[in-house]
């Protein structure tokens, strides 16, 4: 079993339905499943990922989300409604989220990283170290392998920022 990055692209009257009600948005996550405009995964490479754009200066944490649906200390709350806000698993924690506005600047901020930017300089015993999953950085050559997934994450964003959504982050 392997954790699995994934974001969709929601409205901002999507966001702001999923705010109040995560069981919800965790359907609209499984019927658009197949909708590449809608969704993308980097599959295992979520964590290497991160790691390599925050180490290009990406100023925003598109693979966990910058915003918190619910206290994530508590876990599992209810809603002003009176119902737990998040009863279905959506894998490896509760997702977040960026705003429309975070969207937009990691969009433009992703424009300017090429894939040999992403890589330039790294050495695999740096994600060694830091413990990066998967753990295959003993092995030659996976640093293109991560690095390969940049193009459609900037069109991914490209698209949601020329739209105005937000995005969606989970693991799972």
């Amino acid at each position: 079993m392997s954790i699995n990055g994934n974001w969709l692209r929601v409205t901002p009257a999507e966001l702001e339905h999923a705010k109040d009600d995560l069981d919800w948005a965790y359907a609209c996550a499984r019927e658009a499943s197949d909708d590449a405009d809608r969704t993308h995964s980097t599959g295992k490479a979520w964590h290497s990922l991160a790691y390599l754009l925050d180490r290009c200066g990406l100023g925003i944490p598109i693979v966990s989300g910058a915003e918190q649906f619910i206290d994530e200390s508590v876990g599992e709350v209810e809603n002003e409604h009176g119902y737990l806000a998040w009863e279905v698993d959506w894998g490896y924690g509760p997702p977040r989220y960026l705003t429309p506005e975070q969207v937009a600047v990691a969009a433009a901020e992703l424009a300017a990283i090429s894939g040999d930017d992403l890589i330039r300089g790294v050495d695999q015993a740096e994600l060694v170290q830091a413990e990066i999953y998967p753990d295959v950085w003993d092995r030659p050559d996976e640093l293109p392998w991560a690095a390969h997934h940049l193009p459609g994450v900037k069109q991914f964003f490209a698209s949601a920022a020329k739209d105005g959504d937000a995005v969606i982050c989970w693991l799972d």
